[in-house]
């Protein structure tokens, strides 16, 4: 799986997560587990991954959705 964005707005990945399941793109939120580790202060950030054979096509419809600028390269 690739990683397309690392965040701590947790809207922002609900936003990204809803996004990708409307488009039928299987997803997966990393490091979610962490967050009740430390307390749910929101300090860890989370990463939202997607299947490398679908990666272009997520990313084009996370910047047409005005989320360009928080892909990671």
């Amino acid at each position: 799986m690739i990683e397309l964005i690392r965040t701590n707005d947790a809207v922002l990945l609900s936003f990204a997560e809803s996004l990708m399941k409307d488009a039928g793109i299987h997803c997966f939120i990393a490091d979610e587990g962490m967050s009740i580790l430390e307390g749910s202060l929101g300090m860890l950030p989370r990463r939202l991954l997607v299947e490398a054979d679908r990666e272009d096509e997520a990313r084009r419809i996370l910047t047409d959705a005005g989320l360009g600028a928080e892909l990671r390269s």
